[in-house]
Protein backbone atom coordinates (compact mmCIF):
# COMPACT_ATOMS: atom_id res chain seq x y z
CA UNK A 1 0.00 0.00 0.00
CA UNK A 2 2.90 2.38 0.71
CA UNK A 3 3.94 2.27 -2.95
CA UNK A 4 0.63 3.56 -4.29
CA UNK A 5 0.51 6.46 -1.84
CA UNK A 6 4.00 7.77 -2.66
CA UNK A 7 5.07 9.54 -5.88
CA UNK A 8 7.65 7.72 -8.02
CA UNK A 9 11.22 8.82 -7.32
CA UNK A 10 12.21 11.76 -9.49
CA UNK A 11 8.66 13.11 -9.77
CA UNK A 12 6.80 15.62 -7.64
CA UNK A 13 3.31 16.94 -7.07
CA UNK A 14 2.33 20.58 -7.45
CA UNK A 15 0.17 21.42 -4.45
CA UNK A 16 -2.42 24.23 -4.22
CA UNK A 17 0.12 26.36 -2.30
CA UNK A 18 2.43 26.39 -5.35
CA UNK A 19 -0.06 26.23 -8.22
CA UNK A 20 -0.47 30.02 -8.42
CA UNK A 21 3.31 30.43 -8.79
CA UNK A 22 3.39 27.82 -11.57
CA UNK A 23 0.53 29.50 -13.41
CA UNK A 24 2.30 32.85 -13.02
CA UNK A 25 5.52 31.52 -14.57
CA UNK A 26 3.70 29.84 -17.45
CA UNK A 27 1.42 32.81 -18.17
CA UNK A 28 4.30 35.28 -18.03
CA UNK A 29 6.53 33.23 -20.32
CA UNK A 30 3.81 32.62 -22.90
CA UNK A 31 2.75 36.29 -22.83
CA UNK A 32 6.29 37.51 -23.44
CA UNK A 33 6.63 34.94 -26.23
CA UNK A 34 3.39 36.24 -27.74
CA UNK A 35 4.79 39.77 -27.65
CA UNK A 36 7.75 38.49 -29.68
CA UNK A 37 5.46 36.84 -32.24
CA UNK A 38 5.64 33.24 -30.97
CA UNK A 39 2.41 31.20 -31.06
CA UNK A 40 1.66 28.41 -28.58
CA UNK A 41 1.74 24.75 -29.71
CA UNK A 42 1.33 21.42 -27.92
CA UNK A 43 2.84 18.10 -28.99
CA UNK A 44 2.31 14.50 -27.77
CA UNK A 45 4.10 13.26 -24.67
CA UNK A 46 5.55 10.29 -26.59
CA UNK A 47 7.02 9.88 -30.07
CA UNK A 48 8.70 7.19 -32.18
CA UNK A 49 12.08 6.44 -30.61
CA UNK A 50 13.92 7.06 -33.88
CA UNK A 51 12.86 10.71 -33.78
CA UNK A 52 15.09 11.25 -30.75
CA UNK A 53 17.97 8.96 -31.70
CA UNK A 54 18.30 10.75 -35.05
CA UNK A 55 17.79 14.30 -33.81
CA UNK A 56 19.24 14.37 -30.29
CA UNK A 57 22.18 12.12 -31.24
CA UNK A 58 23.10 8.51 -30.48
CA UNK A 59 26.28 9.54 -28.62
CA UNK A 60 24.54 11.90 -26.18
CA UNK A 61 23.87 11.02 -22.54
CA UNK A 62 20.18 11.60 -23.23
CA UNK A 63 19.96 8.79 -25.80
CA UNK A 64 22.55 6.46 -24.29
CA UNK A 65 21.46 6.63 -20.65
CA UNK A 66 18.38 8.72 -19.94
CA UNK A 67 15.44 8.04 -22.29
CA UNK A 68 12.28 6.27 -21.16
CA UNK A 69 11.84 3.85 -24.07
CA UNK A 70 9.39 0.93 -24.38
CA UNK A 71 7.58 -1.18 -26.98
CA UNK A 72 3.87 -0.46 -27.27
CA UNK A 73 1.26 -3.16 -27.85
CA UNK A 74 1.83 -2.89 -31.59
CA UNK A 75 5.53 -3.67 -31.18
CA UNK A 76 6.62 -0.11 -31.99
CA UNK A 77 9.49 1.46 -30.05
CA UNK A 78 8.10 4.51 -28.25
CA UNK A 79 9.92 7.10 -26.12
CA UNK A 80 8.61 9.67 -23.66
CA UNK A 81 9.91 13.01 -24.89
CA UNK A 82 13.26 13.90 -23.25
CA UNK A 83 13.15 17.43 -24.72
CA UNK A 84 10.81 19.58 -26.80
CA UNK A 85 12.69 20.52 -29.98
CA UNK A 86 12.52 17.20 -31.85
CA UNK A 87 8.76 16.86 -31.39
CA UNK A 88 8.20 20.46 -32.44
CA UNK A 89 10.23 19.91 -35.62
CA UNK A 90 8.28 16.71 -36.36
CA UNK A 91 5.06 18.70 -35.94
CA UNK A 92 6.33 21.41 -38.31
CA UNK A 93 7.10 18.86 -41.05
CA UNK A 94 3.98 16.72 -40.58
CA UNK A 95 1.62 19.68 -40.87
CA UNK A 96 3.58 21.63 -43.46
CA UNK A 97 4.03 24.70 -41.27
CA UNK A 98 7.34 25.35 -43.03
CA UNK A 99 5.31 26.16 -46.16
CA UNK A 100 3.76 29.16 -44.39
CA UNK A 101 5.29 32.62 -44.38
CA UNK A 102 8.68 32.41 -42.68
CA UNK A 103 9.84 32.64 -40.02
CA UNK A 104 7.43 30.33 -38.20
CA UNK A 105 7.79 30.97 -34.46
CA UNK A 106 6.25 28.70 -31.82
CA UNK A 107 6.31 28.44 -28.03
CA UNK A 108 5.25 25.77 -25.56
CA UNK A 109 5.11 24.70 -21.94
CA UNK A 110 5.72 20.98 -21.77
CA UNK A 111 6.69 18.04 -19.55
CA UNK A 112 9.85 16.05 -20.33
CA UNK A 113 11.24 12.75 -19.04
CA UNK A 114 14.84 11.66 -18.44
CA UNK A 115 16.17 8.89 -16.22
CA UNK A 116 18.70 10.93 -14.26
CA UNK A 117 19.80 10.86 -10.64
CA UNK A 118 17.21 13.04 -8.86
CA UNK A 119 18.60 16.10 -7.11
CA UNK A 120 17.60 19.68 -6.40
CA UNK A 121 16.39 21.24 -9.63
CA UNK A 122 16.77 18.01 -11.61
CA UNK A 123 13.90 15.54 -11.76
CA UNK A 124 12.99 12.59 -13.96
CA UNK A 125 9.74 14.29 -14.89
CA UNK A 126 10.37 18.00 -15.36
CA UNK A 127 8.78 20.92 -17.15
CA UNK A 128 10.11 23.42 -19.65
CA UNK A 129 9.07 26.60 -21.34
CA UNK A 130 10.52 26.50 -24.83
CA UNK A 131 10.49 28.36 -28.13
CA UNK A 132 11.48 27.41 -31.67
CA UNK A 133 12.02 29.72 -34.64
CA UNK A 134 12.11 28.25 -38.16
CA UNK A 135 13.28 29.83 -41.39
CA UNK A 136 15.58 32.66 -40.28
CA UNK A 137 19.31 32.22 -40.88
CA UNK A 138 20.24 35.77 -39.88
CA UNK A 139 22.22 36.36 -36.65
CA UNK A 140 19.46 38.85 -35.87
CA UNK A 141 17.17 35.84 -35.25
CA UNK A 142 19.73 34.50 -32.76
CA UNK A 143 19.74 37.83 -30.94
CA UNK A 144 15.93 38.01 -30.95
CA UNK A 145 15.61 34.53 -29.43
CA UNK A 146 18.18 35.31 -26.75
CA UNK A 147 16.43 38.63 -26.07
CA UNK A 148 13.16 36.75 -25.58
CA UNK A 149 14.72 34.50 -22.92
CA UNK A 150 16.22 37.58 -21.26
CA UNK A 151 12.82 39.31 -21.32
CA UNK A 152 11.08 36.34 -19.67
CA UNK A 153 13.58 36.28 -16.82
CA UNK A 154 13.25 40.04 -16.35
CA UNK A 155 9.44 39.86 -16.44
CA UNK A 156 9.64 37.30 -13.62
CA UNK A 157 12.04 39.61 -11.70
CA UNK A 158 14.86 37.05 -11.71
CA UNK A 159 18.14 38.72 -10.74
CA UNK A 160 21.78 37.67 -10.65
CA UNK A 161 21.67 35.88 -14.01
CA UNK A 162 24.59 35.76 -16.44
CA UNK A 163 24.19 35.14 -20.17
CA UNK A 164 27.01 32.95 -21.50
CA UNK A 165 27.57 32.77 -25.23
CA UNK A 166 29.54 30.58 -27.61
CA UNK A 167 29.60 29.34 -31.19
CA UNK A 168 30.21 25.68 -32.02
CA UNK A 169 30.48 26.37 -35.73
CA UNK A 170 29.12 24.47 -38.70
CA UNK A 171 29.97 20.95 -39.97
CA UNK A 172 32.81 22.41 -42.06
CA UNK A 173 34.75 24.05 -39.25
CA UNK A 174 33.77 21.38 -36.73
CA UNK A 175 35.55 18.74 -38.83
CA UNK A 176 38.88 20.47 -38.14
CA UNK A 177 37.95 20.95 -34.50
CA UNK A 178 37.12 17.25 -34.14
CA UNK A 179 40.62 16.38 -35.37
CA UNK A 180 42.17 18.65 -32.75
CA UNK A 181 39.93 17.27 -29.99
CA UNK A 182 40.65 13.68 -30.93
CA UNK A 183 44.39 14.30 -30.90
CA UNK A 184 44.11 15.93 -27.46
CA UNK A 185 41.93 13.23 -25.89
CA UNK A 186 44.00 10.40 -27.42
CA UNK A 187 46.75 11.47 -25.05
CA UNK A 188 44.34 11.17 -22.09
CA UNK A 189 42.74 7.82 -23.01
CA UNK A 190 43.87 6.09 -19.84
CA UNK A 191 41.96 8.62 -17.71
CA UNK A 192 38.67 8.80 -19.64
CA UNK A 193 35.54 6.96 -18.52
CA UNK A 194 34.21 4.08 -20.63
CA UNK A 195 31.48 6.18 -22.17
CA UNK A 196 33.95 8.84 -23.29
CA UNK A 197 36.29 6.24 -24.75
CA UNK A 198 33.42 5.18 -26.98
CA UNK A 199 32.73 8.83 -27.89
CA UNK A 200 36.36 9.45 -28.80
CA UNK A 201 35.96 7.86 -32.23
CA UNK A 202 32.28 8.61 -32.80
CA UNK A 203 31.94 12.23 -31.58
CA UNK A 204 34.75 13.68 -29.44
CA UNK A 205 32.73 16.87 -28.74
CA UNK A 206 30.45 14.83 -26.50
CA UNK A 207 33.37 14.29 -24.11
CA UNK A 208 33.18 18.02 -23.35
CA UNK A 209 29.69 17.43 -21.94
CA UNK A 210 30.57 14.45 -19.71
CA UNK A 211 29.39 14.76 -16.11
CA UNK A 212 32.30 12.72 -14.71
CA UNK A 213 34.54 15.00 -12.58
CA UNK A 214 37.66 13.39 -14.06
CA UNK A 215 36.51 13.82 -17.67
CA UNK A 216 35.28 17.35 -16.92
CA UNK A 217 38.71 18.33 -15.58
CA UNK A 218 40.40 16.91 -18.68
CA UNK A 219 37.89 18.65 -20.98
CA UNK A 220 38.57 22.01 -19.30
CA UNK A 221 42.04 22.03 -20.88
CA UNK A 222 40.92 20.87 -24.33
CA UNK A 223 41.18 23.04 -27.48
CA UNK A 224 38.26 25.48 -27.87
CA UNK A 225 35.95 25.62 -30.89
CA UNK A 226 36.22 29.38 -31.36
CA UNK A 227 39.82 28.92 -32.49
CA UNK A 228 38.57 26.79 -35.40
CA UNK A 229 35.57 28.76 -36.69
CA UNK A 230 35.40 29.28 -40.43
CA UNK A 231 35.03 32.84 -41.74
CA UNK A 232 31.25 32.58 -42.15
CA UNK A 233 30.69 31.21 -38.64
CA UNK A 234 33.04 33.77 -37.11
CA UNK A 235 31.21 36.60 -38.91
CA UNK A 236 27.82 35.22 -37.80
CA UNK A 237 28.97 35.03 -34.19
CA UNK A 238 30.37 38.56 -34.28
CA UNK A 239 27.03 39.89 -35.56
CA UNK A 240 25.11 38.12 -32.78
CA UNK A 241 27.31 39.88 -30.23
CA UNK A 242 26.85 43.20 -32.02
CA UNK A 243 23.03 42.91 -31.93
CA UNK A 244 22.99 41.91 -28.26
CA UNK A 245 25.20 44.85 -27.39
CA UNK A 246 22.89 47.18 -29.30
CA UNK A 247 19.97 45.87 -27.23
CA UNK A 248 21.88 46.41 -23.96
CA UNK A 249 21.89 42.67 -23.21
CA UNK A 250 25.10 41.87 -21.33
CA UNK A 251 26.88 38.59 -22.01
CA UNK A 252 30.09 36.70 -21.35
CA UNK A 253 31.89 34.57 -23.92
CA UNK A 254 32.35 30.98 -22.78
CA UNK A 255 34.14 28.73 -25.29
CA UNK A 256 33.37 25.64 -23.21
CA UNK A 257 29.59 25.71 -23.82
CA UNK A 258 28.68 22.92 -26.25
CA UNK A 259 25.15 21.99 -25.03
CA UNK A 260 24.19 18.35 -24.54
CA UNK A 261 22.42 17.59 -27.81
CA UNK A 262 23.94 16.84 -31.21
CA UNK A 263 21.64 19.00 -33.31
CA UNK A 264 23.19 22.34 -32.27
CA UNK A 265 25.21 24.44 -34.74
CA UNK A 266 26.78 27.90 -34.52
CA UNK A 267 25.31 29.98 -31.68
CA UNK A 268 24.78 28.26 -28.32
CA UNK A 269 23.95 30.04 -25.07
CA UNK A 270 23.02 29.58 -21.43
CA UNK A 271 21.52 31.80 -18.75
CA UNK A 272 23.23 30.87 -15.48
CA UNK A 273 22.19 31.77 -11.92
CA UNK A 274 24.15 31.40 -8.70
CA UNK A 275 21.09 32.01 -6.49
CA UNK A 276 21.05 28.38 -5.32
CA UNK A 277 24.61 28.44 -4.00
CA UNK A 278 26.10 26.77 -7.07
CA UNK A 279 25.91 27.94 -10.65
CA UNK A 280 22.74 26.55 -12.21
CA UNK A 281 21.63 26.74 -15.82
CA UNK A 282 18.13 28.22 -15.96
CA UNK A 283 17.87 28.35 -19.74
CA UNK A 284 19.87 26.92 -22.62
CA UNK A 285 19.55 26.90 -26.37
CA UNK A 286 21.01 27.80 -29.70
CA UNK A 287 20.86 27.27 -33.43
CA UNK A 288 20.23 23.90 -35.12
CA UNK A 289 20.27 24.57 -38.85
CA UNK A 290 20.76 20.93 -39.92
CA UNK A 291 17.99 19.30 -37.88
CA UNK A 292 15.20 19.67 -40.45
CA UNK A 293 17.25 17.94 -43.14
CA UNK A 294 18.36 15.25 -40.68
CA UNK A 295 14.67 14.45 -40.15
CA UNK A 296 13.97 14.19 -43.88
CA UNK A 297 12.71 17.71 -44.46
CA UNK A 298 14.06 20.58 -46.56
CA UNK A 299 17.02 22.74 -45.64
CA UNK A 300 15.59 25.07 -43.02
CA UNK A 301 17.53 27.19 -40.52
CA UNK A 302 16.17 26.99 -36.99
CA UNK A 303 16.94 27.90 -33.41
CA UNK A 304 15.35 27.92 -29.97
CA UNK A 305 15.79 27.43 -26.23
CA UNK A 306 14.35 25.62 -23.23
CA UNK A 307 13.88 27.05 -19.74
CA UNK A 308 13.54 24.66 -16.79
CA UNK A 309 10.53 25.66 -14.72
CA UNK A 310 11.32 23.66 -11.55
CA UNK A 311 14.75 25.24 -11.33
CA UNK A 312 13.33 28.65 -12.17
CA UNK A 313 10.83 28.39 -9.30
CA UNK A 314 13.63 27.41 -6.92
CA UNK A 315 15.55 30.54 -7.90
CA UNK A 316 12.48 32.76 -7.51
CA UNK A 317 11.89 31.40 -4.01
CA UNK A 318 15.57 31.69 -3.08
CA UNK A 319 15.51 35.33 -4.16
CA UNK A 320 12.23 35.89 -2.29
CA UNK A 321 10.68 37.23 -5.48
CA UNK A 322 7.08 38.39 -5.32
CA UNK A 323 4.96 35.39 -6.31
CA UNK A 324 1.16 35.40 -6.47
CA UNK A 325 -0.69 33.77 -3.62
CA UNK A 326 -3.19 30.97 -4.31
CA UNK A 327 -6.54 32.39 -5.38
CA UNK A 328 -8.71 33.02 -2.34
CA UNK A 329 -12.43 32.72 -1.88
CA UNK A 330 -14.08 36.15 -2.26
CA UNK A 331 -17.29 35.37 -0.39
CA UNK A 332 -18.48 32.44 1.71
CA UNK A 333 -22.22 31.90 2.22
CA UNK A 334 -22.95 30.25 5.57
CA UNK A 335 -26.37 28.63 5.68
CA UNK A 336 -28.77 27.86 8.54
CA UNK A 337 -31.21 25.16 7.46
CA UNK A 338 -32.13 23.38 4.25
CA UNK A 339 -33.93 26.30 2.62
CA UNK A 340 -30.96 28.57 3.32
CA UNK A 341 -28.53 25.97 1.92
CA UNK A 342 -30.50 25.96 -1.34
CA UNK A 343 -30.56 29.76 -1.44
CA UNK A 344 -26.81 30.00 -0.74
CA UNK A 345 -26.06 27.49 -3.48
CA UNK A 346 -28.10 29.57 -5.92
CA UNK A 347 -26.33 32.80 -4.93
CA UNK A 348 -22.86 31.24 -5.07
CA UNK A 349 -23.48 29.80 -8.53
CA UNK A 350 -24.72 33.13 -9.85
CA UNK A 351 -21.62 34.95 -8.57
CA UNK A 352 -19.30 32.27 -9.97
CA UNK A 353 -20.85 32.77 -13.40
CA UNK A 354 -19.76 36.41 -13.14
CA UNK A 355 -16.18 35.51 -12.23
CA UNK A 356 -16.39 35.98 -8.46
CA UNK A 357 -15.00 33.10 -6.36
CA UNK A 358 -17.83 32.03 -4.06
CA UNK A 359 -18.24 29.08 -1.69
CA UNK A 360 -21.07 27.58 0.33
CA UNK A 361 -21.46 24.65 2.70
CA UNK A 362 -21.64 21.22 1.02
CA UNK A 363 -21.02 18.91 4.00
CA UNK A 364 -23.73 19.95 6.47
CA UNK A 365 -21.61 21.84 9.02
CA UNK A 366 -23.06 23.93 11.82
CA UNK A 367 -22.67 27.71 11.68
CA UNK A 368 -19.58 27.83 13.92
CA UNK A 369 -17.84 25.15 11.86
CA UNK A 370 -18.78 26.93 8.63
CA UNK A 371 -17.24 30.19 9.81
CA UNK A 372 -14.09 28.36 10.88
CA UNK A 373 -13.92 26.76 7.43
CA UNK A 374 -14.41 30.15 5.74
CA UNK A 375 -11.49 31.48 7.75
CA UNK A 376 -9.29 28.56 6.62
CA UNK A 377 -10.27 29.27 3.04
CA UNK A 378 -9.10 32.84 3.47
CA UNK A 379 -12.53 34.13 2.48
CA UNK A 380 -12.55 37.91 2.17
CA UNK A 381 -16.24 38.21 3.09
CA UNK A 382 -18.94 36.05 4.65
CA UNK A 383 -22.72 36.21 4.47
CA UNK A 384 -24.88 34.28 6.95
CA UNK A 385 -28.26 33.23 5.51
CA UNK A 386 -31.13 31.79 7.53
CA UNK A 387 -34.93 31.79 7.30
CA UNK A 388 -35.22 35.40 8.45
CA UNK A 389 -32.71 36.61 5.84
CA UNK A 390 -34.57 34.75 3.11
CA UNK A 391 -37.86 36.26 4.25
CA UNK A 392 -36.53 39.83 4.42
CA UNK A 393 -34.34 39.50 1.34
CA UNK A 394 -31.48 41.16 3.22
CA UNK A 395 -28.35 39.95 5.04
CA UNK A 396 -25.03 41.23 6.38
CA UNK A 397 -21.77 41.16 4.43
CA UNK A 398 -18.88 40.85 6.87
CA UNK A 399 -15.32 41.83 5.97
CA UNK A 400 -13.25 39.04 7.51
CA UNK A 401 -10.16 41.21 7.86
CA UNK A 402 -11.63 44.38 9.39
CA UNK A 403 -14.81 42.98 10.86
CA UNK A 404 -16.82 45.72 9.14
CA UNK A 405 -20.45 44.71 8.54
CA UNK A 406 -22.42 46.01 5.56
CA UNK A 407 -26.13 45.43 4.83
CA UNK A 408 -26.67 43.71 1.46
CA UNK A 409 -29.69 42.66 -0.59
CA UNK A 410 -29.86 38.90 -1.23
CA UNK A 411 -30.18 39.42 -4.95
CA UNK A 412 -27.65 37.98 -7.41
CA UNK A 413 -27.25 41.23 -9.37
CA UNK A 414 -27.02 43.51 -6.33
CA UNK A 415 -24.56 41.18 -4.56
CA UNK A 416 -22.42 40.95 -7.66
CA UNK A 417 -22.23 44.74 -7.99
CA UNK A 418 -21.36 45.19 -4.29
CA UNK A 419 -18.60 42.58 -4.35
CA UNK A 420 -17.24 43.71 -7.71
CA UNK A 421 -16.92 47.30 -6.47
CA UNK A 422 -15.30 46.16 -3.22
CA UNK A 423 -12.77 44.07 -5.15
CA UNK A 424 -11.96 47.06 -7.35
CA UNK A 425 -11.42 49.25 -4.28
CA UNK A 426 -9.20 46.56 -2.73
CA UNK A 427 -7.17 46.23 -5.95
CA UNK A 428 -6.60 49.97 -6.33
CA UNK A 429 -5.65 50.27 -2.65
CA UNK A 430 -3.05 47.52 -3.10
CA UNK A 431 -1.64 49.25 -6.20
CA UNK A 432 -1.46 52.57 -4.34
CA UNK A 433 0.40 50.94 -1.44
CA UNK A 434 2.81 49.34 -3.89
CA UNK A 435 3.51 52.66 -5.59
CA UNK A 436 3.99 54.43 -2.27
CA UNK A 437 6.38 51.70 -1.15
Amino acid sequence: MALITKAIRGTQDVLPSDSAAWQHMERTALQVAHDYGFREVRTPVFEHTELFTRSVGETTDVVQKEMYTFDDKGGRSITLRPEGTAGAMRMLLEHGLHNEALPVKVAYVTSCYRYEKPQAGRLREFHQFGVESYGAASPLADAETIALADAVLKALSVTGVTLRLNSIGCPTCRAEYHKALKAYFEGKKDELCGTCLDRLDRNPMRILDCKSPVCSAIAAEAPVITDYLCDDCAAHFAKVQEYLTAADIAFELDPHIVRGLDYYTRTVFEFVSDALGAQAVLCGGGRYDGLCEEMGGPKLPALGFAMGLERLLMVLKAQEAALPEPTRCTVYFASLGEAAATHCFKLANALRAGGIAAECDTVGRGLKAQMKYADKLGALYTVVVGDSEIESGEATLKDMKTGEATPVVLDEGALYNDLYNKELDRHFAAVANLLEG
